[in-house]
């Protein structure tokens, strides 16, 4: 997708996301056969309901209908949140996970994986699991010592009250 089509989207979408309460995330425009296919991600602090989407995908697809930046050619519009995996580059991100266990790679190498317990403009605090029955320890790490992020899928995670005892 072209920077200015790009732009165009995000100037004409970000109103109505923004409306809704919600954060526009990212646009993506790919190839689906013939077709082409429009992604839109969006979030919030509270998450996105399915209702919401459905919701923002008609308001969307009407707007996109009114306007010629998606030009002549069919397109298969898709309205969603990010998956839990997704990649953390905004602070915003970050505040969102707190209490997650994330991966880390690191900007001098090497990876971490701890858990998200303080967000702040300059970095975050971590709970860095212990190993092979050692105390978890506290950590401080800043946003420019961070290469990488993405939350860590926890399919058995004890709830807080289950941590705490």
């Amino acid at each position: 997708m072209s920077t200015t089509q790009s732009d165009r989207l995000r100037g004409l979408l970000e109103p109505l996301v923004a409306a809704k309460g919600l954060d526009l995330e990212e646009i993506e425009m790919s190839r689906a056969g013939k077709r082409r296919m429009l992604r839109i991600i969006v979030d919030s602090d509270e998450g996105v309901e399915l209702d919401a989407c459905a919701e923002l995908s008609r308001e969307v697809s009407d707007k996109l209908d009114e306007t010629d930046v998606m030009g002549e050619d069919e397109y298969v519009l898709e309205v969603s949140s990010p998956g839990a995996d997704r990649p953390l580059t905004e602070h915003r991100h970050y505040v969102r996970a707190i209490g997650r266990l994330v991966k880390f790679q690191l900007a001098e190498g090497g990876e971490l994986v701890a858990r998200i317990l303080e967000a702040d403009d300059e970095g975050l605090d971590l709970k860095v699991p212990g190993v092979k029955g050692r105390k978890a320890t506290a950590r401080r790490i800043a946003f420019t010592d961070i290469a990488k992020a993405r939350v860590e899928i926890e399919f058995n995670r004890k709830d807080k009250k289950e941590e705490e005892a």
